[in-house]
């Protein structure tokens, strides 16, 4: 990562008592043994942050004591930590606010991380302003890019503003630990290295269930699990205002079918009732990282930039050639997407078919 631009103005010194805060730490998001992807993605990041600073990486894993918890602790040494922080207690078995932020609020003020992040998922953003109100300290939510100041070793988290017009990048300077939360598929999976140990600090909290007002009465799995799953699709296509009427989302929905992938949409298509908001990707919706992204009738504001730039391959249709999509782009293909899509699903259609018979 290159160095970001310098903030205007005097040159910031730490406070000596926070000097000791050292380590940058990920909170790992796990339910009933599954860990959220984004822990791992952050894992990864956090390895590139901590080799720049000269710092160890710490993953927090939080349950109740269990052999699946024990495999999450071994994953995270394999992701890039270098340290575990196991904390377990019978009441930590199911997420809720109040035991979780006590006991992240006292493992923090005992170990003193400089960073700390977090998914930008339901129950990271819960924790992560729980948390920081209790520490007293900043938060950066939904972060499209960290990197660090090392003048001053602060984390600039980097997160659209002024409804996804702007880009701006914001310092935690006088208080510590930094904290940040960063949206699921932004940074991209580390890749395994089963090599790799570290040594694991186990914490035994002093927690009980009395003393905890919110009670778990059974666990409902995710509502919307039968929802398109945008965030995890190795390939999307997505619409935009181009294709001019709701019918014309058949078009999408069959090319999308032909290549295995899912459908999104822009932010004004989902304000239009064209479908649903689980399919609209950009700063207000999902952000997706999938292998192929095709953009059909998409101008490419930076609303909708910011939740699919980083898709490894960007195929853009639209009619007017000097439309923002293009400048970032990898192919274009200028004209209309209500004639170039039907013929991309029967072109994929048949070639696909070919592959099948030879196979």
């Amino acid at each position: 990562m290159s160095e970001p631009s310098k903030p205007q103005g005097r040159k910031f010194q730490l406070p000596e008592h926070l000097k000791e805060y050292k380590g940058i730490w990920v909170i790992v998001e796990q339910e009933r043994g599954s860990v959220h992807s984004v822990s791992w993605e952050l894992v990864g990041e956090a390895r590139k942050l901590a080799d720049k600073l000269g710092v160890e990486v710490g993953a927090v894993v939080l349950g109740a004591d269990s052999p699946e918890l024990n495999a999450i602790c071994g994953d995270a040494f394999t992701y890039g930590a270098d340290v575990v922080y196991k904390v377990t207690n019978p009441v930590l078995a199911d997420y809720r606010t109040d035991p979780y932020t006590r006991v992240m609020t006292d493992v923090v003020n005992t170990y003193k991380p400089e960073i700390v992040l977090l998914g930008a998922t339901t129950l990271g953003r819960d924790l992560a302003g729980a948390i920081a109100t209790t520490l007293a300290t900043g938060l950066t939510a939904d972060c499209t890019e960290l990197d660090i100041y090392m003048d001053n070793r602060s984390l600039a988290a980097t997160r659209p503003t002024f409804g996804g017009t702007l880009l701006c990048t914001i310092q935690t300077l006088a208080y510590r630990p930094q904290m940040a939360t960063v949206r699921p598929r932004v940074m991209s999976m580390p890749d395994r290295d089963d090599s790799r140990t570290g040594r694991v600090v186990e914490v035994f909290p002093n927690l009980r269930e009395t003393d905890v007002i919110t009670k778990v009465l059974s666990f409902i799995a995710d509502r919307e699990q039968n929802e398109a799953q945008l965030a995890f699709a190795d390939i999307i296509v997505a619409a935009g205002k181009g294709l001019g009427k709701p019918e014309n989302l058949k078009l999408v929905f069959d090319l999308a079918k032909v290549l295995g992938g899912e459908v999104g949409v822009t932010r004004p298509l989902v304000q239009a009732g064209w479908t649903g908001f689980d399919r609209q990707v950009g700063q207000t919706g999902k952000t997706v990282r999938p292998k192929l992204y095709i953009a059909a009738g998409i101008s490419g504001a930076i609303q909708h930039r910011v939740g699919m730039e980083k898709s490894d391959l960007i195929l853009a249709i639209n009619t007017d050639p000097n439309a923002p999509i293009f400048d970032f782009a990898h192919l274009g293909l200028v004209g209309d997407a209500l004639t170039i899509l039907p013929a991309l699903t029967d072109a994929f259609g048949k070639r696909l078919s070919v592959n099948r018979l030879a196979g």
